[in-house]
């Protein structure tokens, strides 16, 4: 029996259809507003250092997931080591939780940082079919992985406590 493959692009494009016109759209106001959306006053060193190190984990967070995920895809294998150990999904925890914020800290703006709540709202609309197709190829194997495995937060504090 010959296994599908799975989508190569998965809910990314869907998600993308929305997140980026949102997130184009808080940068240009917060540049155009810059005082209503800003965290601090200019000048404020602490969060352009801390943009560029969330910025900075966000970047080899995220290559380390593509290239597990790209494995994964080419030998249609479930992948649950590296950074599919932490959560199911880190190429959208990396966008999420870590690129957005690190960009709203570089930016200074809350409003930029607002997109990571309108990602997350996203991500759980449209993330169902995904699972749907993971549980069809990898069936029981996949199932166990997503029930101890935390979904978007890499916090896989079962996992630890075992």
């Amino acid at each position: 029996m010959t296994m599908r493959k799975l989508n190569f692009l998965g809910i990314g494009p869907r998600i993308a259809a929305v997140l980026f016109p949102f997130l184009a759209a808080a940068i240009i106001l917060s540049s155009v507003y810059h005082d209503t959306f800003c965290y601090a006053k200019a000048g404020n060193h602490i969060l352009l250092y801390s943009g560029i190190a969330l910025m900075a984990a966000g970047v080899v967070f995220y290559l380390m997931t593509a290239s597990l995920l790209l494995k994964g895809l080419r030998e249609t294998k479930l992948m649950t080591t590296g950074p599919y150990s932490l959560c199911q999904n880190p190429l959208y925890a990396s966008i999420i939780l870590l690129f957005i914020p690190a960009l709203s800290l570089l930016l200074n703006s809350w409003l930029v940082l607002i997109t990571s709540i309108v990602g997350f709202i996203i991500f759980k609309i449209f993330i169902g079919k995904e699972y749907k197709e993971l549980e069809s190829v990898f069936g029981e194997s996949y199932m166990v992985y997503r029930k101890e495995t935390p979904e978007l937060f890499p916090f896989p504090y079962k996992k630890w406590l075992k």
